[in-house]
């Protein structure tokens, strides 16, 4: 049952990409609630908001308190996660050495697997672990980090991380020049013929989600903005509304 809805998440994150390769100004892009900004105490009730909602994905923060200051939640919360989840399972990783967990979060149902490039020796073989593993990969930038050290292997990738601010904690404030970036990272794509999506995460609101889309951004992770709303279901369709 779990490689079978692993087959069709796959499935649909191929058309969805080939889509807005061959149409780019005429396709829907995406919203990822961050779960680490959900209410650990009730997290299969906000799981289930996020399945009934009009997000696209789920995104998971793994940290392990060494490439991050903070510790998030590991494999047992993951899993139950999974368990629950009706939708695509975006994970990333902020730990070190993450190869060695790959296959790990495969098998706990990751449908993308996120790196850091900070955290990698050998990005380009961890990227093709992650492919191997049966997995969409992605590769994470922190706000210093250039888009330049992406020129190798940006044909190789599913999926660029921009972080909009410095990992480790929810609720922080978004970096202005992430827009910047973000234009360079979409001048490196179509300049290399690439065919990958490019996702925001940090201090996304509704106030720059608009902004972000016009820059090139596809998928918006927000999640402060999403959980502590009064109405989560209702902030979620307000930012679809916004980036449709």
């Amino acid at each position: 049952m779990k490689n079978s809805r692993k087959i069709f998440e796959s499935f649909l994150f191929y058309i969805f990409t080939f889509t807005l390769y061959l149409n780019p100004n005429h396709m829907n892009r995406l919203i990822a609630p961050s779960i680490l900004a959900a209410d650990f105490g009730n997290l299969q009730r906000d799981i289930e908001m996020v399945n009934g909602s009009e997000a696209d994905w789920f995104h998971i923060d793994i940290m392990d308190g060494v490439f991050v200051p903070n510790i998030s939640f590991g494999m047992p919360v993951l899993k139950a996660i999974s368990k629950h989840a009706t939708k695509t399972i975006d994970v990333h990783l902020m730990i070190v050495d993450p190869d060695r967990y790959i296959q790990t979060f495969a098998d706990l149902g990751a449908t993308i697997l996120t790196v850091h490039y900070e955290a990698c020796s050998h990005i380009h073989r961890s990227i093709q672990a992650i492919k191997s593993a049966g997995m969409k990969a992605g590769i994470a930038l922190n706000p210093h980090t250039p888009i330049s050290v992406l020129e190798d292997v940006i044909a190789d990738l599913d999926l660029v991380c921009v972080m909009s601010v410095n990992p480790g904690f929810g609720g922080q404030s978004f970096i202005e020049n992430t827009y910047k970036k973000v234009h360079q990272l979409k001048q490196l794509i179509e300049f290399s013929d690439a065919n990958c999506l490019i996702e925001i995460d940090g201090g996304v609101t509704d106030k720059n989600a608009v902004n972000l889309i016009d820059a090139g951004a596809d998928v918006l992770v927000a999640g402060s903005f999403v959980f502590r709303s009064k109405d989560p279901t209702k902030t979620i369709a307000n930012l679809k509304g916004l980036i449709a």
